[in-house]
């Protein structure tokens, strides 16, 4: 049983959200009235589901301004599917987004994945030539500076940097690491690869390879 928050201005949506997810009896708090949500104390949620496309504040906004203060995967719930929103969108700290319209199905695999992934344990220390991994803590650190990875980020760091030399799909990563099929959702693993490389880049740090025309690979 996980908390979740559903953000979306329709009614009709929300009621489809929780009658999906408290069949896996989840407990679900939705909200209707987006501007609501930054009073909410939002660390007791395990998962939040957030709409794009709201009235007064919408969902890219809302999630630049709550991703500070939660450390929860934030999916967003778009009827945008244009590349340059989508890679906006997880910029700003999103984990992953459902495409509108859904299957009550896919939601509740998406967000059991999702959770799943959170739970996932983790010990000891992984070193690599450039960086270490605090396994428990899901941090990576160049020295003794923490990177400021989102969990997505840190996870697929992480997978990479244990399989070292092998090349890997984007759709192989987004499976492993999300634990859904991802093969519409590449797109979201080359996001965060970017924006991997941008935060390593500032420690001067290049570790991961893109092999044209498969994947990438944590270099060797």
């Amino acid at each position: 049983m996980a908390k979740v928050l559903a953000v979306d201005d329709e009614q009709a949506i929300l009621v489809l959200i929780k009658n999906a997810l408290i069949k896996d009896n989840h407990l679900v708090t939705v909200v209707s009235d987006a501007t609501e949500v930054c009073k909410m104390d939002l660390g007791n949620f395990d998962l939040i589901l957030l709409d794009v496309m709201m009235p007064a504040i919408d969902g890219f906004t809302l999630c630049r301004q709550i991703r500070p203060a939660v450390d929860c995967p934030i999916l967003f719930l778009t009827a945008k599917t244009l590349e340059e929103d989508l890679m906006y969108g997880l910029g700003l700290g999103a984990d992953d987004y459902i495409v509108k319209p859904f299957g009550i199905g896919e939601l509740r695999a998406r967000v059991h994945a999702h959770l799943r992934r959170e739970k996932r344990g983790r010990r000891s220390i992984l070193y690599t030539d450039e960086v270490h991994f605090n396994l428990s803590g899901k941090e990576l650190y160049v020295s003794e500076d923490k990177v400021a990875l989102t969990k997505s980020e840190y996870e697929i760091c992480e997978f990479l940097a244990r399989n070292r030399g092998q090349v890997f799909t984007k759709e192989k990563i987004y499976e492993t690491i999300f634990g859904f099929d991802g093969k519409s959702d590449s797109l979201a693993i080359t996001e965060h690869i970017k924006n991997i490389r941008a935060k390593l880049h500032a420690f001067d740090i290049d570790v991961i390879d893109t092999v044209w025309g498969i994947g990438y690979k944590w270099r060797q």
